[in-house]
């Protein structure tokens, strides 16, 4: 797609579990990621390459990385990875590379730069970037004005509604949008963590939350979040030479994730 543009699709908060036995609310995060991942596969045209955006494992052990990336390896574009709050960092930083799956602060195609912030906080759920990651990606966006430019991190730094709201959310969203703001290259901000749709805009910057591959949530009784009715899903982009955003949510029938 070198004249187009970048075909991308998004994969995110897939919960694998180290046991193959186990369940997480009553689902096979396995199956639901395996399916997915089909899915994946046969689109037309082929994606240029897929961000998974963190949660990739429940239980942050080496066995579920390894079923993880057994399963990302059936793709036939590279991926890229970014840790969840459910993601041990070591593990993770030592499983995930190789193989055509990437753990990277940037990459460069097409007439688009897409860098990749880390926004966990260890033994936490919310998120927070550090400053050695504002750092990085201010100097990132900074070295290369020309490409226009998508942001990728896990936890949503605006207020996103359905059971989430601002809960668990990006502890410091104005610092990232300080350094969003002084690039106006940017056109995107992408992100997982919330198992359910959102897409809105600030400014020229598109805002997009992408659901699981296992399953969504809903408000359940006192605040607490309970597992909603929607299925697995997927985000597809298209990232225009123009910088334009095309994109659109792909539901998995339920039939493809049944047990």
């Amino acid at each position: 797609m070198s004249e187009d543009g970048l075909r991308v699709i998004q994969i995110s908060d897939f919960h694998l579990l180290a046991d193959a036995g186990e369940r997480l609310r009553e689902v096979d995060t396995h199956a639901t990621l395996a399916a997915v991942i089909e899915r994946v596969r046969a689109e037309s045209p082929a994606p240029d390459l897929v961000l998974a955006t963190g949660d990739l494992s429940q239980d942050g052990l080496l066995g579920s990385y390894r079923r993880v990336k057994t399963l990302l390896r059936r793709l036939d574009a590279p991926t890229y990875c970014l840790p969840g709050n459910h993601d041990d960092a070591a593990r993770f930083a030592a499983a995930m590379p190789g193989d055509g799956v990437h753990v990277a602060r940037e990459l460069c195609r097409n007439g688009w730069q897409i860098v990749f912030l880390d926004s966990t906080v260890p033994g936490e759920e919310d998120g927070r970037l550090a400053d050695g990651e504002l750092d990085a990606l201010d100097r990132a966006l900074a070295a290369r004005p020309g490409l226009h430019a998508l942001v990728c991190l896990h936890h949503h730094p605006v207020a996103v509604g359905g059971a989430w709201g601002d809960f668990v959310s990006l502890a410091n969203p104005d610092d990232l949008f300080a350094v969003l703001d002084r690039h106006p290259q940017v056109r995107g901000l992408l992100w997982g963590h919330v198992h359910h749709p959102f897409e809105g805009a600030r400014g020229a910057v598109r805002l997009m939350a992408t659901p699981s591959t296992c399953f969504q949530f809903a408000p359940g009784p006192g605040g607490s979040l309970a597992t909603g009715p929607e299925p697995p899903a997927y985000r597809r982009l298209a990232l225009g030479p123009d910088g334009a955003i095309d994109t659109e949510l792909r539901w998995l029938d339920r039939l493809a994730v049944s047990p």
